[in-house]
């Protein structure tokens, strides 16, 4: 526990058995309540390595996409009374010895949502991001950025710690569940006003460590645009969706201990 609050580290696995162990491994969990992995029908031996560590762990029977992943990692987190819950993914691209500073940001009450950056202080590049990655990552912040009206060094990290109240508050069940999933997080959370903070981390690329391939993340690109897109109109009044609806599908959470605050 920190401060009071049950810390639930969630891991949103697909063909991650070469590096499960050594993610697991390094994770503090003196200072960690729960651990979840949800496997998103892998075709390795990922639910036999997270079993055999002791790892609480999910099978989606098919493949539901990263963003449905996240769901059903998120759902579980708050059924078993996660008061922060933080997604680290198990490829060991980001460093499981930042998950207390993370978690620390939302349980001590400074954020809402805290995020790894991997661009504060250089650190994707010199962790091995492929450069046409990164300039990716540099042109959709910018443009996220102008239309959207915040000051984000990136958008596009997988280490993210919520609060228990942004998890029951936001709509998610109307995101999508493949990659993009992420960004219309962040757009949610900015647009009903909640506080994200950014701390910096390091990130490791190579072989095993999952990426996604060319085609998916010209998709992916696209779709961060038209959420951005969308948030503007939005804001505006020149148009509604439902990723933006206060009152849209949450998370089916079966026991919630506590009820979520309303929105900021």
């Amino acid at each position: 526990m920190l401060n009071g609050k049950k810390i639930a580290v969630v891991m949103p696995a697909y063909n991650a058995e070469k590096t499960l162990e050594i993610t697991y491994r390094e994770i503090p969990l003196e200072l960690i309540d729960i651990v979840i992995l949800v496997d998103d029908g892998s075709r390795d031996d990922t639910v036999k390595v997270a079993r055999d560590l002791g790892i609480d762990t999910i099978v989606h029977p098919r493949n539901r996409g990263y963003g449905g992943n996240q769901k059903t990692c998120y759902k579980h987190a708050l059924e078993k009374g996660a008061d922060v819950v933080v997604m680290l993914h198990p490829d060991y691209q980001y460093t499981p010895r930042l998950l207390v500073a993370i978690a620390a940001m939302v349980a001590f009450g400074e954020y809402d949502i805290a995020l790894g950056s991997r661009v504060l202080l250089g650190g994707a590049l010199k962790g091995g991001m492929p450069v046409y990655k990164y300039i990716s990552n540099r042109f959709l912040t910018f443009a996220q950025n102008w239309m959207i009206g915040a000051h984000f060094s990136e958008y596009h990290t997988g280490y993210r710690a919520f609060s228990r109240q942004v998890l029951l508050a936001l709509p998610l069940e109307e995101n999508s569940d493949n990659f993009v999933f992420d960004n219309q997080v962040l757009a949610q959370a900015i647009y009903f006003g909640y506080r994200i903070g950014e701390i910096s981390c390091p990130t490791k690329y190579f072989e095993e460590a999952s990426s996604i391939s060319f085609l998916p993340s010209v998709r992916y690109g696209l779709g961060v645009l038209q959420t951005a897109w969308q948030f503007m109109l939005q804001k505006r009044g020149l148009s509604r969706y439902a990723i933006f609806d206060q009152q849209g599908r949450k998370l089916p959470v079966s026991a919630v201990p506590t009820a979520p605050l309303p929105m900021p």
